[in-house]
């Protein structure tokens, strides 16, 4: 699972629909690979306009990454080409291969295995 992905994940169930613990889900025990791909700035800059800044950094920060910045970089065509590294290998090279991802209002763990989280709520849980 690219770092990217979990920033558009949440909890999966309704009780916590309305909770803003459930979100970002808080990653444990995590395998972390660099799969290397080529650098696209323009498309760093469209996906940004997405990604929740505070989600990301705290995602990082879990993963014993401090190398962003708190506040959320403006992105032009003249940035820093060693900011687009820095976005394109923490956004597109991370994978968390093996982990967990827990919620911070219910408590629920959803694993990752094999890059896959398992996103799943038994119907108990739904």
């Amino acid at each position: 699972m690219k770092l990217l992905t979990a920033n558009f994940l949440t909890c999966a169930s309704k009780k916590c629909s309305s909770s803003p613990d459930a979100f970002p889900l808080n990653i444990s025990d995590a395998k972390i690979a660099i799969q290397e791909c080529e650098m696209n700035p323009e498309f760093i800059k469209n996906v940004m306009l997405r990604v929740e800044w505070p989600a990301l950094v705290k995602t990082t920060q879990q993963l014993g990454n401090n190398t962003l910045p708190m506040e959320k970089p403006e992105l032009t065509d003249e940035s820093d080409e060693l900011l687009f590294k820095s976005l394109h290998n923490v956004l597109l090279e991370t994978e968390i291969t093996e982990g967990k991802m827990t919620c911070g209002s219910c408590g629920h763990v959803y694993p990752i295995v094999e890059g896959i989280p398992n996103m799943l709520l038994s119907e108990t849980e739904v």
